[in-house]
């Protein structure tokens, strides 16, 4: 069932990276990314009291799974997010996707760590494979070394803060469910604990509200719809942690690019990307995600 919930949560944020394709086209993302994290806390705060209100027994409180999951939140949301930004202005898209897809190695790193999680050798060979096409799927991104030197330092140093703020915020959130098994309440405190970082670090705030200002009614759709689907992500691969191994979870919602790869090229007309290295390294990512999926 872990798996499941995993796969769930990828596809998730497989469809939310599809609509922010199109949302980020009708309002920047320095006022939408707003948006998003108002959605990542009022949906899942509908949910909760959905559930409060069918559940049998009483809400438990936990202040140590409260905190893993605010500090999550900062780490995984807001830093995660906020270097990838970065890595993207100053890579490029194309190279900052192939430092995204080794967020899972630093989660392995976390949970070994923190948690003492330790895999055995059966996992590690099929995390390898499914590494390997996720590699081959990405797009060829040209060599890092062409960037000016400083430009490639601060890109390296932004890459590395990406990945190891998503890496380090999923062992952070699988400690807390562990802990405290509430998996939509802690998607709420993570989410209010990077919109109050993003609040404190936004100097702009003009322009920000002239931007939502001139968004039409389909752009805030579109970001709330990012938002619901990020939430329902981050619901589905907290359950998923407390199933499976962390970075068996955390390498499974990193495994986009199988959903994104066909999207683009059916619906987004991306034909280029059809070619016998992706089609591999999908073949690979399923492989790795079925064996371990009906692992002994």
């Amino acid at each position: 069932m872990g798996i499941t919930f995993a796969l769930l949560a990828m596809v998730c944020f497989s469809i939310n990276i599809v609509i922010t394709r199109f949302a980020v086209v009708r309002m920047p993302v320095e006022a939408g990314f707003f948006v998003v994290l108002a959605t990542n806390i009022l949906f899942p705060a509908a949910l909760f009291v959905f559930e409060l209100g069918v559940r049998t027994s009483p809400l438990p409180w936990s202040w140590k799974g409260a905190a893993l999951f605010a500090v999550g939140g900062v780490i995984g949301t807001f830093l995660g997010r906020r270097f990838l930004f970065d890595a993207v202005r100053i890579l490029g898209p194309s190279r900052a996707s192939v430092f995204h897809s080794t967020a899972p190695a630093f989660a392995l790193l976390g949970a070994w760590l923190l948690v003492d999680e330790i895999l055995g050798v059966y996992e590690i060979a099929l995390m390898a494979v499914v590494w390997t096409g996720l590699w081959l799927t990405q797009p060829r991104a040209g060599s890092v070394h062409a960037l000016p030197p400083e430009a490639r330092r601060m890109g390296l140093l932004a890459g590395l803060m990406t990945v190891a703020g998503f890496g380090f915020g999923n062992v952070l959130r699988g400690m807390a469910v562990r802990v405290w098994g509430e998996a939509v309440l802690g998607t709420v405190l993570s989410s209010a604990a990077a919109l109050v970082c993003q609040v404190v670090v936004t100097r702009q705030w003009g322009r920000i509200a002239a931007q939502l200002r001139a968004a039409d009614r389909t752009a805030l759709l579109l970001y709330v719809g990012c938002g619901v689907f990020t939430s329902v992500g981050s619901i589905f691969v907290t359950l998923a942690m407390t199933r499976i191994e962390i970075a068996l979870a955390t390498l499974i919602v990193h495994t986009t690019p199988i959903v994104i790869f066909p999207v683009s090229v059916l619906l987004l007309k991306n034909r280029e990307e059809l070619t016998p290295r992706t089609v591999l390294g999908a073949g690979l990512v399923l492989l790795g995600i079925a064996l371990l999926a009906f692992r002994p």
